[in-house]
């Protein structure tokens, strides 16, 4: 079985699956959290070399005040215990998103986080916190004209490779296989650009108890895709 060098997982339904354990949101939110540690691993182990995971969009901020402060303590914590497990594992991490709108004590954890894995040869284990696919979009065409402005670009410069370099993901492979659990249907605004070509697998289990086996579920799907990039199947 082929497995997909770069899988992205939209993280849903936490919320929805504490309710139906009679629990309050933030329940499944701690438990999604625990349960990315565990994923990341079994990633690793099946041979997947890069893991995305949507962890807190740009939108997220239109939850309830009190369910955006518990994620954000959630995210604090996170950031601490994370550097043990990428260690421990030899998962690099990244994190991608508007950093700029995140406190400044979460700011200083994610650099200290990217800075002391940035050698570690195992997983490439990305976070989106604060991202939101136009956002990227918009801020990478800012970057660019300013470049542009400053005489560092010309038009006749800028292709696909060019514009890519720009983006949160630059130097990271797009995504074989993106993955939403919890059974919607929607990209939500996560990596438009880089999921061009990506397979797409709905699953309907919610993240909390998305498992290996569930993981090698999608895989086994994406195994049975015809992936041609625009090309003609030979009959």
């Amino acid at each position: 079985m082929k497995v997909p060098e770069h899988v992205a997982i939209i993280l849903d339904g936490n919320g929805r699956w504490a309710k139906s354990k009679g629990m309050p949101r933030n329940y499944g939110h701690t438990q999604g959290a625990k349960n990315v540690e565990i994923i990341c691993e079994e990633a690793w182990n099946m041979g997947i070399k890069y893991l995305t995971v949507y962890a807190f969009s740009t939108e997220n901020w239109n939850r309830p005040q009190k369910e955006v402060a518990a994620l954000m303590k959630l995210l604090r914590n996170y950031m601490k215990n994370c550097i043990k497990t990428a260690h421990k594992n030899h998962m690099r991490v990244r994190v991608i998103g508007d950093q700029s709108g995140l406190d400044p004590d979460i700011q200083k954890s994610i650099a200290q986080l990217e800075y002391e894995t940035r050698n570690n040869d195992g997983l490439n284990f990305q976070i989106a916190i604060n991202y939101g696919s136009r956002d990227e979009l918009l801020r990478a065409v800012k970057k660019l004209l300013r470049d542009a402005g400053e005489g560092k670009l010309t038009e006749e410069m800028i292709n696909e490779s060019v514009f890519e370099s720009y983006l949160d993901t630059h130097g990271i492979p797009d995504p074989d296989l993106l993955i939403r659990t919890s059974g919607e249907q929607r990209i939500s605004n996560y990596l438009l650009w880089q999921i061009a070509y990506s397979e797409l697998y709905f699953c309907p289990v919610p993240w909390p108890d998305f498992s290996k086996e569930e993981l090698e579920k999608a895989i086994a799907d994406y195994n049975n895709r015809d992936r041609r990039y625009g090309g003609v199947k030979e009959e």
